[in-house]
């Protein structure tokens, strides 16, 4: 029987609890720079279409970048390859932030400089789940899991707000700079982690290298199954990112913006409490049942429950959603690294983590179309497309 470990005695692993909290600072900082940016360019150049595009450059370049970033994962170990990210990103946002304060810069500059930070991005957000199988023992690994969705699953929901605050109280400069020494103190607690060397060999072409990545998650029935399941829940949050603020705009008079950032911390609060309880129900070998059965709850959470029971039932299918969003994510991230061979790690995540995204643009795109014949449908929509994430889960191998 494997040996269960406390959420103390996990911290307790060498070099863990550095990890741990360099992926608190790491992610804050993306998550509040994001916002930031955005704040920024309309502060300086009162431009929403300016902003909107800088977001997308912040985002896509490292989206197409990321089978190579898994290669050098792979090849210069997780270590390094994130320990580059953190440095990378914290210089490059302290240019923006510089740059704003002698007021020496124009879009090109920004376009360069947040696409160079996106292109860096995969290593450090693969780079951690990469790290976590080869840190900590194999009965540990679901619980080290769920440690890092919770963290996860809270910080997404602070950062926003704290970049709110800080950019209202100091302007974006300020929190540009602030961004950058998250970054920074994270490349500092990374420093306590042992450098763990890559296990792919450097002998093969870097190109070859990158094309295997992407064969492997295609051909692999477990990989390829991931992705097309979680692609498909994936959607449902897509369709709920843009129904649920419809919802409460047609039933609040006054404060319908707060009322949504309330219901999505509620819900971000509830996914990480769901992780950190997935981490003590030995999921190992039992991934795909968690799967299927929390993306049939959320189903369920969204339609009927959310769409048909008023505004408590918004509430309460909201919650329900985020607290089972803990365990499959747990879920999934465990089976991907135990099917995955350790000199083929950093690629497979690096490529999967960007899969996942694909289907949160399109649930919204279809929500947008879906909600001009009837809100209730596109609830409707979203319980459907986890039930058919659920269904695809039966077509990934058992162990």
């Amino acid at each position: 029987m494997q040996h269960q470990y406390s959420y103390r005695s996990l911290l307790q692993i060498p070099g863990l609890f550095p990890l741990i909290l360099a992926a608190i600072l790491a992610r804050l900082a993306g998550r509040m720079f994001i916002l930031t940016l955005v704040l920024f360019v309309l502060a300086h150049f009162s431009s929403p279409s300016l902003a909107g595009w800088l977001t997308f450059g912040a985002i896509a370049p490292g989206l197409i970048a990321s089978p190579a970033a898994g290669v050098l994962l792979d090849r210069m170990g997780p270590t390094i390859a994130v320990r580059i990210d953190l440095i990378a990103s914290a210089v490059f946002i302290a240019a923006i932030s510089f740059a704003g304060w002698v007021g020496y810069f124009s879009p090109p500059v920004l376009f360069i400089l947040v696409m160079l930070f996106s292109m860096t991005g995969p290593l450090g957000a693969a780079g951690t789940r990469t790290l976590l199988p080869r840190l900590v023992p194999p009965g540990a690994l679901g619980q080290a899991n769920a440690l890092d969705t919770a963290v996860y699953a809270i910080v997404d929901v602070v950062g926003p707000a704290m970049a709110g605050v800080i950019v209202a109280w100091f302007g974006p400069e300020i929190a540009m700079s602030m961004i950058a020494a998250a970054y920074t103190g994270a490349a500092i607690c990374l420093c306590r982690v042992q450098c763990l060397p890559g296990l792919a060999s450097t002998n093969t072409p870097f190109l070859r290298q990158t094309v295997e990545g992407i064969q492997m998650v295609a051909r692999h029935p477990t990989l390829r199954g991931l992705a097309v399941s979680y692609s498909l829940y994936e959607i449902t949050w897509g369709v709920l990112n843009v129904a649920v603020p419809v919802f409460v705009a047609g039933r609040c008079a006054t404060g319908c913006s707060s009322v949504t950032g309330l219901l999505w911390a509620a819900m971000g609060i509830a996914g990480g409490v769901g992780a950190l309880f997935a981490g003590h129900m030995r999921i190992t070998g039992r991934e795909r049942r968690v799967m299927a059965a929390g993306m049939v709850v959320t189903a369920f959470a969204a339609w009927p429950v959310a769409a048909e029971f008023g505004f408590g039932g918004l509430i309460l299918g909201l919650t329900l959603a985020g607290m089972v969003s803990g365990p499959i994510s747990v879920a999934v991230l465990t089976l991907r690294q135990r099917r995955t061979e350790p000199q083929q790690l950093g690629r497979v995540m690096s490529i999967s983590m960007s899969l996942n995204t694909a289907g949160f643009p399109l649930g919204s795109a279809i929500a947008g179309t879906a909600i001009s014949e009837s809100l209730s449908s596109s609830f409707v929509l979203a319980g459907i497309a986890s039930v058919v994430a659920a269904a695809a889960t039966l077509f990934i191998p058992a162990d």
